[in-house]
């Protein structure tokens, strides 16, 4: 067949260009159909198909987190496209297919929408199997989420984790607020952006959970002889009632009445100590809500705080993709 059909040079580079497969790969395609183009990549796609069913079972583990934003920052997409190996997923060409990808998911609310979407003649699921047999690796969409809001922004973490955060406003300087929420996000990995947010019966197990293992920790300290760990009443400021935090304002100022501090500079010490108290029994909290989390450019403040500095604004939502 090879010699009845002339293949040139140009034809094997269109299709090169068309779909990233290699040299040789595009020659044979092309030869086999008789030098149809679109036939040419339908064999290549059938070649990926034959390889994706090979590779089903393999875990997709490396890849890139990449995230998007649109023209007027008011929707933004986080994506990873998943590949086997480190090697692929920092391969030029592969970083780039999934910034095209990216671009194109900013379009489509679900990950179902997006695969079955358009892209260059065929769905993105086609694309991802065509580029099977291209790599030879399996490659798949490990994770697709969408935001929108009035201000949207975005980080990435060298294509290993990509974080949006949405705001309720455009306020001056919100290009730097949301950058800085998203690495909050990418750095610190929050689940929610509240404590508002936690179930009771999800606070509880916690609780007991966590007062387990500090307690076990310690039975080891005090056999080391070293200094036990604080063991917390509570984990999580929906916890600290107004009666809680009233009667730790009272064991307080008994310490200090204990100590034989004079009761005229108890309301300079007092507030250092609630706010030990707070801290001491808000563990869940720091761990896991946004707002609670301390800022991690300036540890002297909370993220709440550091979004209240730019005037009248708030946090909508976030998201976070990782390759982890």
């Amino acid at each position: 067949m090879e010699a009845m059909v002339k293949i040139t040079a140009a034809e094997v580079n269109k299709l090169r260009q068309a779909t990233g497969a290699g040299m040789m790969d595009c020659k044979k395609a092309l030869v086999e159909a008789e030098g149809d183009f679109d036939k040419a990549i339908e064999v290549l796609r059938k070649k990926g198909q034959k390889v994706a069913e090979k590779r089903a079972d393999r875990d997709s583990s490396e890849g890139a987190a990449i995230a998007k934003i649109n023209a007027d920052n008011t929707a933004g997409v986080a994506i990873v496209l998943g590949c086997e190996t480190d090697f692929v997923g920092k391969n030029d060409n592969f970083v780039a297919l999934a910034n095209q990808l990216a671009e194109s998911a900013i379009n489509y609310n679900t990950k179902e929408e997006f695969l079955a979407s358009d892209f260059g003649g065929m769905t993105v699921a086609e694309k991802l199997i065509e580029q099977t047999g291209v790599i030879g690796e399996k490659l798949d969409i490990k994770a697709f989420e969408k935001l929108e809001a009035p201000f949207v922004g975005s980080y990435v973490h060298i294509n290993k984790i990509a974080a949006l955060v949405g705001l309720t406003a455009k306020v001056d300087n919100a290009e730097v607020l949301v950058k800085d929420l998203a690495m909050q996000v990418a750095s610190m990995g929050a689940s929610t952006l509240s404590y508002k947010d936690f179930d009771p019966a999800f606070i509880a197990s916690e609780t007991e959970a966590r007062i387990a293992v500090i307690e076990k920790d310690n039975i080891e300290l005090g056999r080391l002889g070293k200094t036990l760990k604080n063991v917390p009443q509570y984990i999580s400021m929906a916890q600290l009632t107004d009666d809680v935090l009233a009667k730790a304002e009272e064991a307080a100022k008994a310490e200090l009445k204990a100590e034989g501090k004079p009761e005229q500079i108890w309301d300079r010490i007092l507030p250092g100590k609630m706010e030990r108290f707070i801290s001491d029994n808000t563990t869940l909290d720091q761990e896991q809500c946004l707002l609670d989390q301390n800022f991690i450019k300036d540890e002297k403040m909370n993220v709440a705080k550091y979004v209240a500095s730019y005037g009248d604004v708030a946090v909508t939502a976030f998201k976070r993709v990782s390759l982890g």
